[in-house]
């Protein structure tokens, strides 16, 4: 839109705003009216619970408005199938081209709530079950305008709950405590519904499912006998070991190895769980005191066990004995115990 506003838009606006009040939405830059928006259900004499389909109108209206058309968009069709959106479109198109040079959101308005109101029964599947709705079936419209059975609906809550109490179970009891109290959800949109699925609970199953064939996988639809495999694996390449890859493993058995060696591997050679040690401050101030002593003990400690090495060296005369040798297992003293 311009800065200087058509008269037309403006009788226009006002008229909306007075028929439909709280249901339009006029969005502005400073005084301008730049698009229109406004949910849409069928006419049903306000009847609410008899609303089964509803659309969402918005008009953005184009620099020269109404001498060039404006750009309509039906937004969260709930309930309508693509057959029936392309014939809203078609319909929404033909309206345009017929009103060039003159105020058209009124006319768009009525045409769609006209169309919605032919249409007021939920077209597509059960996104629960996946068949469709047919005449004779009880089902439920949810506050996020889905449709499911009824049937369907209350079996699938109940699971829900049933899984969620298991799950409830399987925890700790201070987390159960903690944990959020189960609240029904719509199957698509997650949104919160108010449904109590005892009250569906006696709803009959869906008439497509009772009346459909049994299901027989016969011999033309088995897999193993006519599905071709991929193509990529018919064309593949033979594995071969080349040169490199031999090499990379030989680096990651070696890698491997060290860190076994250094204990690098968590759970390798472990008897139990590793020790828990519980430390406060006052512990590491007084092994920070004792730092000096603890090292004079561990050099006392160290050179008794050299004078120990030493003694037995000589006690074998002149033998030479490679085990003798320092970092043998002969050149250190037998494990006592601890006394």
């Amino acid at each position: 839109m311009s800065s200087i506003m058509d008269e037309r838009v403006t009788d226009e606006i006002e008229a909306l705003e007075a028929i439909l009040m709280d249901d339009v939405v006029i969005k502005r830059v400073g005084d301008v009216p730049q698009s229109i928006e406004t949910v849409l259900h069928p006419s049903t004499g306000d009847d609410i619970d008899q609303q089964y389909v509803c659309a969402t109108l918005i008009v953005k209206l184009t620099p020269g408005y109404p001498d060039t058309s404006p750009e309509v968009t039906l937004r969260n069709p709930r309930g309508l199938d693509d057959e029936v959106l392309a014939n809203i479109h078609l319909q929404i198109r033909e309206k345009l081209a017929d009103c060039i040079g003159q105020p058209v959101v009124f006319e768009l308005i009525e045409l769609i709530r006209e169309c919605l109101t032919e249409s007021n029964l939920p077209s597509g599947q059960c996104m629960i079950c996946l068949f469709g709705f047919t005449k004779g079936d009880m089902f439920i419209k949810t506050e996020c305008y889905h449709y499911f059975h009824s049937h369907c609906l209350a079996l699938h809550l109940l699971s829900s709950r049933q899984y969620y109490e298991e799950e409830k179970e399987k925890l700790a009891p201070w987390q159960q405590m903690t944990r959020a109290p189960f609240k029904e959800i719509c199957p698509i949109c997650r949104i919160e519904v108010t449904i109590d699925p005892s009250s569906l609970a006696g709803a009959p199953p869906p008439l497509s499912s009772v009346n459909a064939a049994p299901f027989f996988l016969t011999d033309e639809m088995k897999v193993s006998d006519h599905a071709p495999p991929p193509i990529s694996s018919v064309n593949a390449e033979p594995f071969i070991l080349t040169d490199e890859m031999k090499e990379l493993q030989r680096k990651m058995a070696d890698l491997l190895a060290y860190q076994q060696a250094k204990g690098g591997i968590i759970g390798y050679g472990d008897s139990g769980p590793a020790p828990l040690t519980i430390t406060t401050p006052e512990d590491n101030e007084n092994n920070d005191n004792n730092g000096t002593s603890g090292c004079s003990q561990d050099s006392k400690v160290s050179n008794a066990n050299s004078g120990i090495i030493n003694n037995r060296q000589s006690g074998n005369g002149n033998s030479s004995n490679d085990n003798s040798a320092p970092g043998s297992p002969a050149a250190r003293p037998a494990y006592r115990g601890p006394y």
